[in-house]
């Protein structure tokens, strides 16, 4: 269980939802992602009854519950009322039962409602529970959009991050985060960053201070949060130090349970980091979509070196 909450007002706020009643008791803590459809507990089985979840009742429920005695139902409707039991929600824009109206209320837990069916309420409330209550943490770098790629620029202060994610966004690309990314993980492929809500916005230059680039640039300059697909780290140019020049290096780092893909590029005078990191973004499509010119090359060498050895193997008739 997270150690954060979100309250049931925010999760009436920005999941669609409508208030059927309660709506004095807004302010109960939502502490996880879970949702419980309450099905057995309509048996009157409560020994396992996850009553710190979200209870989301459907067509399923609602109907079965139909042909309770009215005695049983209310028993169990008011068992579902918990103290730490967050807020009921009904799909379907079905009429909550009358008995469930009554035990909340006695309760004071809200009863939320919708038009959407059970399926797709589920996932909108899903979906925003995980991304408010998963953990966080924040990593010193530069967060950009290249041609839909999201791209965490790391590298020692001064390097050069921020100037390389302006000269990024005046070629049209957008940023998210300068400096410090906040990431959490989405799912079990997708990390997610966002800028911490005092820097949205905002990127440092030095020599010139803070600049607001939704002022300055626009609107379609700045992006609220992107998937992490790749990391570009920026190392300082050391002489004698081996660099990847054919892209077969398969550096990783790890955030949270996502391996993410890690390029370093070296810096030096006179190298155009955005049009480095532009061509990083487009070749990391390509990989995607199946093309690697990396491996074709591999291949068409090896190739070129299997029939140049076979030519200069002695023909059968040679030397007699």
């Amino acid at each position: 269980m997270s150690n954060k909450s979100v309250s049931v007002k925010e999760l009436v706020e920005n999941t669609h939802l409508n208030v059927f009643s309660g709506s004095e008791y807004l302010d109960r803590p939502i502490t996880t992602s879970d949702i419980s459809r309450p099905g057995l507990e309509l048996t009157g089985y409560f020994a396992y009854y996850p009553s710190e979840r979200i209870q989301l009742l459907g067509i399923t429920e609602t109907s079965f519950a139909k042909h309770l005695e009215e005695k049983d139902l209310q028993e169990y409707m008011t068992k579902l009322c918990q103290p730490d039991t967050p807020a009921f929600v009904i799909s379907t824009d079905i009429e909550p039962p009358v008995e469930l109206i009554r035990a909340a209320k006695t309760a004071q837990i809200p009863i939320l409602e919708s038009k959407l069916n059970t399926s797709r309420v589920l996932s909108n409330m899903t979906d925003y529970l995980e991304a408010k209550l998963a953990p966080r943490q924040s990593i010193h770098g530069v967060l950009v959009e290249v041609y839909g790629v999201g791209i965490l620029i790391t590298g020692d202060s001064g390097i050069g991050k921020s100037e390389t994610a302006l000269e990024l966004v005046k070629r049209g690309h957008r940023l998210i985060a300068d400096d410090r990314v906040d990431v959490h993980q989405h799912d079990e492929q997708d990390i997610i960053g966002q800028a911490p809500k005092i820097l949205s916005h905002l990127l440092e230059i030095r020599g010139i201070g803070i600049i607001d680039v939704m002022t300055l640039f626009g609107t379609g300059a700045v992006r609220s949060e992107t998937r992490i697909d790749l990391i570009v780290h920026l190392d300082v140019w050391e002489k004698g130090k081996k660099y990847d020049r054919l892209g077969t290096g398969n550096d990783k780092q790890q955030i949270f349970d996502v391996e993410v893909k890690q390029l370093n590029i070296p810096v030096k005078p006179g190298r155009n980091l955005a049009i480095i990191i532009e061509t990083a973004a487009m070749n990391f499509r390509a990989n995607t979509m199946g093309y690697n010119a990396t491996k074709m090359f591999d291949e068409e060498l090896n190739g070129l070196i299997k029939n140049n050895s076979a030519a200069d193997q002695p023909k059968p008739d040679e030397g007699k």
